[in-house]
């Protein structure tokens, strides 16, 4: 058994880093009840999420029931195995069943689909807690997001990593050097997994674990875009231009646009000019090389584009931060809008009982017309967001305010309408005529939460 699951910590306070979204998480599990929102963790990976889940379950008494992304989470898998989960007792004698979705921020694709609205609808009729991990919580879906609590796992500092690796050698009977842990730790870069599979790889056959052993356990050090656009604009050796565009993972095409979106960094024109120009010969090189599939010119490209720039560049380094390409925030916008444009059209589709295609070339200008004129109405009634009337109206500022001043309302107008709660336990009298407590017209019990 390799080192990182071995020493996985079975209990909340084996666990480290991240002591005040452990405590967040042991106060939401010590009295759950269906009223909590589920929780998402997210983070970088080997921060936690996952062990800390366990932990939580162990500590709970609480028997786990996991999808990560190797299953197949279609909506009818979810259904069949965290559904029925979700709303059944445990057999083991557990106390309740913690419903555990890993990398539930890679829910896309063919296998994926319909998954997201079926977790939606799993936490909407859960009797049981349910945990989501993500990398990435911006990836979720905003209608995931909306009915779930985030909680953040932050990177670990390198001291906070040597002690448990420490206390890993011990346990093995591996005398390890102060510096050889510290130098682990600086190198996992905030990820514990990866500071333990390095001293794993590098004490294997060993009973003595020196500085000197851990370059068999490095992490993967392949130079970053980063790395190799500093070095051009502090115009590196040539020898070491041409390695490095070699251990980054971009093709050329991709770095010629790194360097093109961060040329405003040599501050004179005329530099700018000579960089530009090396950068438009490469591009020939690039575009020859996909028309004849003749992938030797990526050479002659990457030579032209990185040498020449960096003789533009004059050594003179990058002040500030190097960005991603313009074009490319660009594409993402563009892609958003995208997105929010045929989602628009299959609401009011449904609403409507409109054709997309009959909306798109016949009827959204006369829509938008009426939207312009009473936004706030169509907010209400077609439930659209900011990024969904903005659409119509054309003016984010303008589209977000309304939105903020109807959910402000319906805010308010919730409140009139929910009842005080009696005090000294009076009991009001029963109006005449009011249809008896247990009729269905009454709806849920008084005190019943529902999620929607």
């Amino acid at each position: 058994m390799d080192w990182a699951e071995k020493y996985r910590p079975q209990h909340l306070n084996e666990i480290v880093g991240n002591s005040s979204a452990i405590q967040q998480m042991y106060e939401w599990a010590r009295d759950w009840s269906r009223e909590k929102k589920p929780l998402i963790l997210y983070g970088k990976p080997g921060t936690g999420k996952t062990s800390s889940a366990y932990a939580l379950a162990n500590d709970m008494n609480w028997e786990v029931v996991e999808l990560n992304a190797s299953d197949q989470r279609t909506k009818s898998t979810l259904e069949r195995i965290a559904g029925s989960s979700s709303t059944t007792a445990s057999l083991t004698g557990a106390s309740r069943k913690l419903i555990l979705l890993d990398e539930a921020d890679n829910l896309h694709g063919q296998a994926d689909r319909g998954g997201a609205k079926a977790i939606i609808d799993i936490i909407a009729a859960s009797q049981q807690p349910i945990i989501l991990i993500a990398n990435d919580y911006y990836a979720l879906p905003k209608e995931l997001k909306a009915i779930t609590e985030p909680l953040q796992f932050r990177a670990l500092q390198a001291r906070s990593i040597v002690p448990r690796l420490r206390q890993i050698c011990a346990a093995e009977g591996v005398e390890c050097d102060p510096a050889a842990l510290e130098e682990i730790a600086n190198r996992a870069d905030g990820d514990m997994r990866a500071a333990v599979n390095m001293l794993y790889a590098a004490a294997i056959g060993r009973d003595r674990l020196l500085a000197s052993d851990i370059h068999t356990s490095t992490k993967d050090e392949r130079s970053t875009i980063f790395e190799l656009v500093g070095a051009v604009f502090a115009s590196r050796k040539d020898s070491d231009l041409l390695r490095m565009v070699m251990e980054v993972e971009d093709t050329p095409d991709t770095v010629e646009q790194w360097l093109e979106g961060n040329m405003d960094h040599v501050p004179d024109l005329p530099s700018r000019t000579r960089g530009y120009a090396y950068l438009a010969r490469a591009d020939e090189y690039i575009g020859r090389t996909y028309q004849r599939q003749y992938y030797t010119l990526w050479r002659y490209a990457n030579a032209v584009m990185l040498l020449g720039v960096a003789e533009a560049a004059g050594g003179r380094g990058v002040r500030g931060r190097i960005m991603p390409p313009s074009r490319w925030q660009k594409m993402g916008a563009s892609k958003k809008q995208k997105a929010v444009r045929a989602g628009l059209y299959q609401r009011l589709n449904r609403i409507l009982n409109i054709p997309e295609e009959a909306l798109r070339e016949s009827f959204f200008t006369a829509i938008s017309i009426l939207v312009e004129r009473d936004p706030a109405r169509y907010v209400r009634e077609l439930g659209l967001d900011a990024d969904e009337l903005n659409l119509f109206i054309h003016d984010k500022s303008r589209a977000a305010k309304v939105v903020r001043e109807v959910a402000k309302e319906e805010k308010e107008k919730v409140a009139k309408e929910t009842p005080p709660a009696k005090k000294g336990g009076n009991k009001a009298k029963k109006p005449a005529g009011e249809a008896p407590k247990d009729d269905p017209r009454h709806g849920p019990p008084p005190g019943q939460a529902t999620l929607f």
